[in-house]
């Protein structure tokens, strides 16, 4: 295990850069990754390691990063007014750190970037270390220059490259360690004698070497991790990335997946044993499975607690509800939010229900829409009804009491009361209260004609 470095860890996110070639209004670095900022995700790894202070570089478009972190207390963030290179931002943040202080220097629109890799490069014993990696292709990146001891001597970026160089196969993240301290007095002796015409942060390296300051890398473990963002394919990447990863969270926690490819995990999720989990789910905020849920094709799932054996049927959706033990969802059911379903209920195809609670054994099979209602248990709603909730101006409230039977093509006209154990026939509109034990029909009288022709098409 490397040697902890004594001095506190400050901790520099470059993250000016406009993002032009994603071709959007959105800064790059609030492009959505797994339904959330990439930069979000960079911040959850970097708290990790407990810095004393995090310090964003931003640019363009400075007032929309904040907005988007307002609710986030530990960030300094820093305005780079004009894009003079990555050494010209992070000289930027230098005057807010302490002067015995050791700096990581990390990059917004890389969200990837493992925990282990950064504990690794953060435990080093150098004054000056960055981290490298092997990938599949270098091209693109800055190459690692190292004399016959295998010394790092500097790093020279694609564009400057010759072409012997251009043939080295590891190459710079552009993350690295360095003590505030001799940081400052490298990012003091660069230039912009390049092709960019920018004071590249990587220089500092080459100036290092000369100097006989030790230079020690880390190789990544895994170079995928390391991937940037500047383009919308490789945003897309990015997120294949991050969905294996969270699909294989999902697996060793004893989840079953039809397809580890083809679920999206869009915030947390919290699954008990035996987990199943078909094609196609979309998992969104905070997602609670319990044992022995099981979620069918084409589901989606947002801020949702889903009790043991429950079922979701295909192409569900549910937001921002409830769900009891051994319940039966779907196929095709929308469960709006403010939904609490007790035990042992059943919301079948094609059924929206809203800002209702239903208790236990009720059930709605299909073809109904149930919104503000309060429904009692072992409750039964016959296919086609609905609560009339709104009147175009105000929300009333149904409820439904114990043991009742509601009919076929039904409409309650809210505010409406219908007491335990009545029963509502078929085809009937409920504008009044019905007392319970009681059998309420609203129908116009039948009229049977006999003798009656249907219309004939009319020739040209």
């Amino acid at each position: 295990m490397p040697e902890q470095h004594t001095q506190s860890l400050h901790i520099v996110i470059l993250a000016a850069g406009e993002g032009t070639r994603m071709r959007s209004n959105l800064p790059k670095i609030l492009q959505p990754l797994g339904g959330r900022p990439m930069l979000s995700h960079l911040l959850d790894t970097a708290r990790q390691l407990n810095p004393a202070g995090i310090h964003i570089v931003i640019g363009s478009q400075s007032d929309a990063v904040m907005a988007a972190f307002t609710d986030t207390q530990d960030i300094n963030w820093v305005h780079q007014a004009e894009r003079l290179g990555t050494g010209h931002a992070v000289q930027q943040a230098l005057p807010a750190i302490p002067d015995d202080a050791l700096i990581l220097v990390l990059y917004g629109d890389h969200p990837l970037v493992s925990l282990q890799d950064l504990e690794s490069l953060t435990g080093t014993k150098t004054e000056l270390s960055l981290l490298t990696m092997l990938p599949e292709s270098p091209q693109g990146y800055g190459r690692i220059l190292r004399d016959s001891n295998t010394s790092i001597t500097g790093i020279v970026e694609q564009k400057d490259a010759s072409a012997e160089q251009l043939k080295i196969k590891e190459v710079n993240t552009g993350i690295l360690v360095a003590s505030q301290k001799l940081l400052n007095q490298l990012l003091n002796q660069i230039d912009s004698n390049n092709s960019q015409k920018e004071f590249y942060l990587t220089d500092i390296f080459s100036i290092a070497h000369t100097r006989g300051i030790e230079i020690q890398a880390v190789v990544a473990n895994d170079a995928i991790d390391l991937q940037g963002a500047n383009d919308r394919r490789q945003l897309a990447m990015l997120e294949r990335r991050y969905q294996q990863q969270q699909a294989n969270q999902l697996m060793d926690a004893g989840v079953s997946l039809a397809d580890p490819a083809r679920v999206d995990v869009r915030g947390t999720v919290e699954v008990g044993r035996d987990v199943s989990i078909d094609i196609n789910v979309i998992l969104e905020g905070k997602v609670v499975l319990a044992d022995n849920v099981y979620i069918g094709a084409g589901v989606r799932l947002k801020n949702v607690e889903i009790g043991c054996d429950t079922r979701v049927e295909d192409h569900s959706v549910i937001e921002a509800a409830q769900i009891g033990v051994n319940c039966n969802i779907g196929p095709f059911a929308r469960v709006r939010p403010g939904t609490v379903l007790a035990d042992e209920v059943k919301i079948g195809n094609f059924v929206e229900i809203k800002k209702s609670t239903v208790a236990k054994g009720s059930k709605a099979s299909h073809l109904s829409y149930i919104g503000d209602a309060v429904i009692g248990a072992n409750v039964n709603i016959g296919a086609g009804t609905i609560t009339c909730n709104y009147d175009g101006v105000n929300k009333s409230k149904t409820v439904i009491e114990d043991g009742v039977f509601i009919g076929s093509d039904t409409q309650l006209v809210a505010p409406v009361k219908i007491g335990k154990n009545a029963t509502v026939g078929a085809g009937s509109t409920i504008t009044r209260d019905v007392a319970a034990e009681t059998l309420a029909v609203s129908r116009s009288k039948q009229t049977n004609i006999r003798g009656w022709k249907r219309p004939v098409k009319k020739s040209d």
